[in-house]
């Protein structure tokens, strides 16, 4: 009858020990113990395993055909446990898993790939997920647990349930049509626009930019005029591109090098005419998230 036994990692290590030693005496000192036990220890898993394992003699031991191959899954098995172990703990650390990131389509052409460099480099066991789409519908989908972070530019104000981490500021300028009279200019003043036609951001989809045009447009003393509203900043920017509008855009926007749009920086300096860049995620974020931004700010900073 055989004799119930757990396969624990200490016994699959004890007869490793031994089949390496072959021999009980060594393999009782290697493992700090005494030789009775080890040798009950063995004599316990062979009769739990109805095979014999060992061939004892006076020199010490050899491992029998079924021994030799027990040997080897034992191995196995122990190298597998270790794995599963190690991996939950790197998982529980935020060093490996899987985080789902959410952006708003412009953000995806500089501050994306960067921080995806970034994250292959410092944290190689991550996996991260995109998905793009509005501000709105980000922020809820991070208050959801459909998104596990996103990157938004001048979200509205957030509700409580939702953490934001400020970490880009950028420059707002004129965005004009190449042949615009301003568009070879160093600097102009946002007044230089008064009698200008403007491409506006909508005040739904783009609520925080649009409150500052409207700002930094009465701080220079004049209303924009508007012809046309965009839902985002590409379409802003096709507006301007079609020669029909100005607009004022992040500067950043100049990496699209669209040659039928110049950027003009302006003389003054507002803090309406600068756009933040922020990283929103639940007050809950698990430890692979929290890694990710840290990586973010030991990047911009750094």
């Amino acid at each position: 009858m055989l004799e119930d036994i757990q396969l624990t990692r200490r016994l699959l290590e004890q007869f490793l020990v031994v089949a390496d030693e072959r021999h009980f005496g060594h393999a009782a000192e290697r493992l700090g113990m005494s030789q009775p036990p080890l040798s009950q220890s063995i004599q316990r898993l062979e009769r739990g395993l109805g095979v014999r394992l060992l061939d004892r003699g006076p020199g010490g031991v050899t491992l029998t055909a079924a021994g030799e191959v027990f040997a080897v899954d034992a191995q196995r098995l122990l190298d597998s446990q270790s794995a599963a172990i190690e991996r939950a703990r790197r998982v529980a650390a935020g060093l490996e898993g899987d985080v789902r990131v959410g952006y708003v389509s412009i953000l995806s052409h500089h501050y994306l790939p960067g921080l995806l460099r970034a994250a292959a480099e410092d944290l190689p066991g991550l996996r991260v997920h995109l998905h793009q789409d509005s501000a709105v519908a980000l922020a809820e989908m991070i208050r959801n647990g459909t998104l596990d972070l996103a990157f938004l530019r001048d979200p509205a104000p957030l509700s409580a349930d939702l953490v934001s981490l400020d970490f880009a500021v950028e420059r707002i300028a004129a965005a004009v049509p190449r042949h615009h009279p301003l568009a070879d200019a160093d600097t102009i003043g946002l007044g230089d626009l008064r009698d200008e036609d403007f491409v506006l951001p909508d005040p739904t989809a783009l609520p925080t930019l649009a409150h500052q045009v409207q700002l930094a447009c009465r701080e220079a003393g004049f209303t924009p005029r508007s012809r046309a509203v965009s839902d985002d900043l590409t379409g802003l920017f096709s507006y301007v591109a079609s020669g029909l509008c100005v607009s004022l855009l992040p500067e950043r926007l100049r990496d699209f090098h669209v040659a039928e749009v110049a950027f003009v920086p302006f003389a003054e300096r507002s803090p309406y005419l600068e756009t933040t860049l922020v990283a929103i995620r639940r007050p809950d974020a698990d430890a692979a998230v929290m890694r990710l931004l840290e990586l973010i700010t030991r990047r911009m900073t750094g």
